[in-house]
């Protein structure tokens, strides 16, 4: 495929993704939504339907990594080649910071009441008012629509958590070719991916969030920051690397293990 190949389907697949995905967290968190607290079981199949829609959509064109981890481990294991790597994350990034842009303009309301609501304001600083940025927390009041955070912050178990679920991500990913013909699964390979992230929610994303995906976690992240959002709160920079390097760490070990056990 082509280098223009590569950056209109990650990009497009990506900025779906993300729209889809953090859009089902701006649903369930944002007062004034009809989804308000629809809870953890919403979240999870609205991520994997996310996968599944960014996947159709991009799966012709690039091949749908849509997922730095995804492209690492789809190198190492040889079916994407490491020149195309640098496009493919540049890409994936770029998607990941419009989806985002595009969730804020798809419920600019709801930010805006949410952002603006005592209570809202009264839970995250301990008392009413405007949040003050050097004073604020370290997730402001909406940060876990844009990007992942840990229920207990613990540097080492927090890496391991998304190095393990990155790894059933990735490895399902790669073992897909695994069939009589060894062409892979096609279309119903991303319905599969999509049940997957689904499982992956489900059981293992409540220590972390589950970014299993660095552009997801840091694209968002980057249009927190930058959006006028009023009484935003910080963004959390403190722990950003973790949804990075961790995904990353097991796109790799996910590659090498599938190249030892199934190649």
């Amino acid at each position: 495929m082509s280098s223009s190949d590569i950056f209109i389907g990650e990009t497009i697949g990506t900025a779906v993704l993300i729209l889809l995905g953090a859009g089902v967290c701006a649903a369930v968190t944002l007062k004034h939504s009809k989804a308000q607290n629809a809870g953890w079981v919403a979240i999870s199949f609205g991520w994997g339907l996310a996968v599944l829609t960014g996947a159709y959509i991009a799966g012709g064109v690039s091949g749908a990594h849509l997922n730095p981890a995804v492209t690492i481990g789809l190198a190492i294991e040889g079916g994407t080649k490491w020149s195309d790597v640098p496009l493919y994350l540049a890409s994936e990034l770029l998607g990941a910071m419009i989806g985002a842009v595009l969730v804020w303009l798809v419920y600019y309301g709801q930010f805006r009441a949410h952002l603006t609501d005592p209570e809202v304001l009264k839970a995250h600083t301990g008392e009413e008012g405007m949040v003050d940025k050097a004073a604020a927390p370290k997730a402001g009041p909406v940060l876990g629509v844009f990007s992942t955070g840990p229920e207990i912050r613990n540097a080492v178990q927090n890496v391991v958590t998304e190095v393990i679920a990155t790894i059933v991500l990735v490895l399902a990913i790669l073992t897909q070719g695994l069939n009589d013909k060894g062409n892979g699964l096609g279309a119903l390979g991303a319905l599969i991916t999509a049940l997957v992230v689904v499982g992956i929610g489900l059981s293992l994303g409540g220590p972390t969030g589950y970014a299993i995906n660095p552009v997801r976690d840091l694209g968002p992240r980057i249009v927190h920051a930058l959006l006028p959002l009023p009484n935003k709160g910080g963004s959390d920079w403190g722990y950003a690397w973790i949804p990075v390097v961790g995904p990353l760490i097991g796109g790799a070990l996910a590659g090498g293990l599938y190249n030892l056990a199934f190649a």
